[in-house]
């Protein structure tokens, strides 16, 4: 398992009495947040879950997902058909 890298500088929260179409606010402090965005960033790009804790906190997390790559195939030629 891949340990997480939480976010620094940003809070994630949820207001008990928001209506269900307001999912979370989110407060960022710049100076930190723009500091470990740079250090975290990936071609330019950082990607962040936004998760719950067991004790029911939201918060942040750097995705690390990265998709495995499709090995390409060789197309077939009629030559090779087995037929």
């Amino acid at each position: 398992m891949t340990e997480k890298t939480f976010t620094d500088g940003l809070i994630v929260k949820r207001a008990e009495n928001a209506p269900d179409f307001v999912l979370c606010n989110i407060s960022i402090k710049v100076e930190d947040f723009t500091k470990w965005m740079k250090d975290h960033q990936d071609k330019g790009w950082v990607n962040i879950s936004l998760l719950m804790s067991k004790g029911g906190k939201p918060y942040g997390v750097k995705d690390t997902f990265k998709p495995k790559e499709e090995t390409k195939k060789e197309p077939l030629m009629d030559n090779d058909l087995p037929f």
